[in-house]
């Protein structure tokens, strides 16, 4: 995606320095920081602090990790290890094992190739940096025709409103940010926006880390998409007033019987949408979805993290960023990091390979080789 003009990608390799280079996602919108990422330590560190975050981009970053594994290990067992301890990152993204499981699975073909231990190691490392590249292509693929099926259930709005805007609403940050390029939820919205169709998006501000207000509101304010921020708990009245006609949201892990887990505060937007008659869309790629799992609300694991994210709030003040304590000192704070929306919640589901109900038969029309 263009920003300021330039083409830039939250995450990419180097070649001159030999590292993984990706944007400090929790310096924006503010402050335009690049992170070096030159070991296994960097990578997980990443992740759980969220310098990285989003499922697609957590899964190529991880991809890129064991790139590193590989650089840095010594034995087969070694680099094992490192991959265990890459896919326990963060539980809730199945994207991060998918991609580690995927790139390690073609290295370990390179050692029954090369016996010999040196030409094993170097071949091994060529694998895993184009394995990783391919699964970034792969991603940003995926999300252009997201896209495209996505701008289709806009067209048709505008069309039933004879061209008059389009108001849309979203959670978090599912955008290139979070996705390589284009984003899962907004792909859509730039699809519309290069399509000459009127369209404005309300923003969750999403707290406790404020990914609407920060990561969203600056991507689509790069690109020039009409939008607005709101408070969390505001979606609903926006709803009830006429002032919203589609939801569409990203999700981190998604069961094939249509159960979604996303950021924490999804689950109301749902019930709000579903109360109020308007479409609650969510937009994945095929590596989002978790083929293993039936209920999502009793088997996906639900991320707690540091209260202290609630606790204190990121801004601005006077060109100098800071934090501030904004509950009593002594006030406990508990931080899920994700719900999960029933599928009965869902309208449907957009995907690279199209448009379907969320239900298992009909996912399975999509994608009826998943196991």
């Amino acid at each position: 995606m263009k920003v300021d003009e330039k083409d830039i990608r939250p995450i990419w390799f180097d070649d001159m320095s030999e590292t993984v280079k990706v944007i400090d996602q929790r310096m924006l919108p503010h402050e335009f920081v690049v992170a070096d990422l030159s070991t296994v330590d960097d990578v997980i560190r990443a992740i759980k602090e969220m310098v990285v975050r989003g499922a697609p981009l957590i899964g190529v970053t991880g991809a890129y990790g064991v790139y590193l594994a590989t650089v840095h290990s010594e034995t087969e067992a070694d680099l094992m290890d490192e991959c265990n301890r890459l896919k326990a990152a963060r539980p809730t993204a199945v994207n991060l094992a998918w991609a580690v499981d995927r790139v390690l699975s073609e290295v370990l073909n390179v050692t029954l190739e090369f016996p010999e231990p040196s030409e094993a190691l170097k071949e091994s490392m060529t694998v895993a940096r184009k394995a990783a590249s391919a699964i970034a292509e792969l991603e940003a693929e995926n999300c252009r025709k997201i896209g495209e099926h996505g701008l289709e259930l806009i067209q048709e709005i505008s069309r039933e409103k004879r061209g008059e805007t389009v108001n849309l609403l979203t959670h978090c940050n599912a955008g290139w940010l979070a996705c390589i390029e284009y984003g899962t939820a907004t792909a859509p919205m730039y699809a519309a926006y290069e399509a000459g169709i009127d369209v404005h998006v309300w923003v969750d501000e999403t707290r406790p880390l404020n990914q609407g207000a920060r990561l969203t509101a600056w991507e689509l304010g790069k690109c020039g998409i009409r939008h607005t921020v709101i408070t969390d708990n505001a979606g609903g009245h926006l709803m009830q007033h006429g002032m919203v006609d589609l939801v569409i949201v990203g999700t981190d892990r998604t069961t094939g019987t249509g159960d979604v887990a996303n950021k924490i505060g999804t689950y109301l937007k749902a019930l709000a949408a579903k109360d109020n008659h308007i479409p609650f869309y969510v937009a994945l790629p095929s590596s989002t979805f978790d083929w293993t799992l039936r209920d999502g609300v009793a088997e996906i694991p639900i991320e707690k993290r540091d209260p202290d994210e609630i606790r204190y709030v990121q801004g601005v003040d006077q060109d100098t960023t800071r934090s501030v304590l904004v509950p009593p000192v002594d006030s406990p704070a508990t931080n899920y990091a994700f719900d999960v929306t029933p599928a009965r919640l869902v309208t449907g589901f957009i995907t690279e390979r199209g448009i379907c109900r969320a239900e298992e038969a009909d996912i399975r029309r999509l994608f009826p080789e998943a196991r």
